[in-house]
């Protein structure tokens, strides 16, 4: 099928547009989804889908297109929260609710598969069934995997999995994804060390929490640069630090919490292994005590071979630039729980030279919205050919 077929999505592009920053104007952090979901699910519904479902991990929606008489199925997923982040932009369509922002192109990835649902809907140009997934909470306790564990797959079965995500730098329109891991694992810690205080004239007769902090911290750099083949890729990184309420006071407790990027199982458990060691050894030294928690938060996103190989193809087809070999990317993403699942791919679209994601004055490409649109389009066809 030429691109041409797909101009009707270009007539759409001043409401796609409307319909991104409005959901930018009022985003919504993980599991809050209520007014997101809402809008989804009534479009979708306006175009003439019968099967939508709302509820799915609390504010995920699935709807599901048929056409012809084919069993195979193919799921396409988009991400609708926010970050808590305070946006300071101040173009027309920021942000109405303090301490939330669409900082990573999350109301971008929900208004360019509506684009897409609306075509499929309309066009039904394939033999099939194709699950239309608008997931809650990626950036915070896993939609994904919630989904995944109330029977999203058992309820809406598909062969296949597929995500797509703006990403900053990539030029715009063009698309980058690698086959194999693609986007690390990340793991959470949080320590508690536990001394004894005491007045700050009087050091010696306390045990000092902060101190055994600060050489935790030192120790932890350690960690990959001692522990992990430079081969292979890995990131600690102490982001949270509490101690003390008054400056002649040594405390009690010193806090410390952060997190842990990588790509292989056997890394990961060196890695958590060596963080305990280093904590609870440091600690005995300084006569401390120490309480570790550890959570192995979000799994690596490891593209499929094949996968990858037809959302590349699907890309080509339509005359777009892809870059096959991304450098994998120590970011992370719970479409990893859905491709433990089922065989799927992840694939990078470029947002242009935008700010990076996560940032208080980043904005998601408007020009994608017809190219992201018309991009799901031809690999839903393609894939149920």
């Amino acid at each position: 099928m030429a691109s041409d077929d797909y101009g009707r999505i270009d007539g759409w592009r001043d409401q796609l547009t409307e319909w991104r920053r409005d959901f930018h104007r009022h985003p919504e952090l993980a599991f809050e989804e209520e007014r997101t979901s809402q809008i989804v699910t009534e479009r979708l519904r306006s175009f003439g889908i019968e099967e939508v479902h709302h509820g799915i991990a609390k504010t995920g929606v699935v709807a599901t297109i048929r056409a012809g008489s084919s069993d195979r199925a193919v799921a396409l997923r988009a991400d609708m929260d926010a970050l808590p982040i305070h946006e300071q932009n101040h173009f027309g369509h920021c942000s109405t609710a303090p301490g939330k922002m669409h900082a990573c192109g999350h109301d971008g990835h929900t208004a360019m598969l509506l684009g897409a649902a609306r075509y499929l809907a309309e066009t039904r140009n394939f033999d099939g069934r194709l699950q239309l997934i608008f997931q809650p909470a990626e950036e915070k306790d896993g939609g994904a995997g919630v989904m995944v564990r109330e029977g999203l797959f058992e309820r809406f079965p598909a062969d296949k999995v597929f995500g797509l995500h703006n990403f900053p730098g990539v030029p715009t329109g063009a698309f980058a994804t690698n086959s194999g891991p693609f986007m690390a694992a990340i793991d959470q810690f949080e320590i508690e060390i536990r001394g004894r205080g005491t007045h700050g004239a009087w050091p010696h007769s306390g045990i000092d929490p902060i101190v055994a902090a600060a050489q935790v911290v030192m120790g932890l750099q350690t960690l990959v640069s001692r522990n992990v083949d430079p081969r292979r890729r890995a990131v600690v990184s102490v982001t949270m630090s509490h101690a003390g309420e008054a400056f002649n006071v040594i405390p009690e407790t010193a806090y410390l919490a952060g997190g842990v990027r990588s790509f292989l199982r056997d890394v990961q458990d060196t890695l958590e292994m060596g963080l305990e060691r280093v904590v609870h050894g440091v600690c005995a030294a300084h006569g401390a005590s120490a309480k570790v928690d550890y959570e192995r938060y979000y799994p690596a996103t490891v593209n499929a071979p094949r996968e990858t190989e037809e959302m590349t193809a699907a890309a080509l087809s339509m005359g777009w630039e892809v870059d096959t070999e991304m450098e994998p990317l120590m970011g992370s993403d719970d479409f990893a729980f859905l491709a433990e699942e089922r065989p799927g791919s992840f694939m990078m679209i470029g947002n242009g030279d935008s700010e990076m994601l996560h940032t208080p004055r980043y904005d998601f490409n408007d020009e994608l919205l017809t190219i992201g649109a018309k991009y799901w389009a031809r690999l839903a066809e393609s894939q149920l050919s």
